[in-house]
């Protein structure tokens, strides 16, 4: 009759989430599973497949690697995202990033350059263009078909 009821947790039991709170500092290669939020500072390499966060406290310098950066801090370094890219207020971010989704925010400073994979667009080898003409080609020109009474 009289049943405890349980709250669950905002985070899921087979997520993993990490925190490096602020006044944390580390230096290394830094490998991670899951969601991870960094307000402290970190000097070195941060990888995860899942999601990184970085808080308005945190300065991060090196290469990071995850599936998806949002970002409220300051990092001066390399990313590589596969998902995306997230700045917002008060971000700063000084490098290069590559991912194929970026966005900033109002408030939200980048110093670098963007790669977000255009250029496998472009080299590729266009298919199914038999039927496909240049209209510029025939511009102001009659066809002969079309001459003919």
């Amino acid at each position: 009759m009289w049943k405890r009821i349980r709250k669950h947790t905002s985070f899921r039991d087979d997520e993993n989430f990490t925190f490096l709170g602020k006044g944390v500092d580390f230096k290394g290669v830094i490998h991670f599973d899951g969601t991870v939020r960094i307000d402290g500072r970190v000097e070195g390499e941060i990888h995860t497949k899942g999601t990184l966060i970085v808080g308005e406290n945190a300065v991060i310098k090196g290469i990071i690697s995850a599936g998806s950066l949002i970002c409220s801090g300051k990092i001066n370094g390399t990313i590589n995202a596969a998902e995306k890219v997230e700045l917002m207020k008060p971000a700063v971010l000084i490098g290069d990033v590559r991912s194929p989704s970026f966005s900033m925010g109002p408030g939200a400073h980048f110093h670098g350059m963007c790669d977000m994979g255009a250029n496998k667009w472009f080299n590729e080898e266009p298919q199914d263009l038999e039927n496909v003409h240049d209209l510029a080609a025939h511009r102001g020109k009659i066809r002969a078909q079309d001459a003919q009474p």
